[in-house]
């Protein structure tokens, strides 16, 4: 596929970072008030939350500039790493290559997030209360930048198992 063909998973890749900036700004907005609130009884809540951190609340501890410029690089590493592989690679199939854009999507939205207010807002919080083991309950607050990267890892993950590209040629 050609370059200009794989520019449209940059709409996909605008897309996300539109919901997930659309979706903070309307919860930072409507934050007055009693929180955490119940959006499905027992399982999932809208919560306030600021993660200096990355992903499960790693590094939170610790939000000094350092950290947070650290943070700030290494997002725009991977954006660049990202970018260059949706649109360097030759043998990537649709699947992968919406998986990169979500990618993209959500760094560039937690990556906005950190420009402007330091830390990252999460606000979605789910109960896993089927499952009895304490890690699960609550799973860490999240938001769609984060749900992006989630649906991305497992749309390049499926590529990588299911591709017929990739099963070895008979003889």
């Amino acid at each position: 596929m050609t370059s200009p063909a794989r520019l449209r998973w940059l709409w996909l890749t605008f897309f996300v970072v539109l919901l997930d900036r659309a979706t903070k700004a309307w919860f930072e907005f409507h934050t007055s008030g009693h929180w955490p609130k119940e959006l499905v009884h027992n399982y999932v809540y809208l919560v306030q939350s600021r993660n200096p951190g990355i992903g499960f609340g790693f590094f939170s501890d610790s939000a000094s500039n350092l950290t947070r410029m650290v943070l700030i690089l290494g997002s725009l590493l991977m954006i660049a790493v990202l970018a260059w592989m949706l649109l360097a690679s030759r043998n990537a199939g649709a699947c992968a290559e919406a998986g990169i854009a979500f990618l993209l999507g959500g760094a560039a939205g937690n990556l906005t997030d950190r420009l402007l207010h330091g830390a990252v807002t999460d606000f979605l919080e789910v109960w896993l209360r089927f499952i009895p083991l304490r890690i699960f309950n609550p799973w860490p607050a999240f938001n769609v930048a984060d749900s992006a990267i989630a649906i991305g890892a497992i749309l390049i993950l499926l590529e990588l198992l299911f591709s017929s590209r990739n099963q070895p040629a008979r003889a």
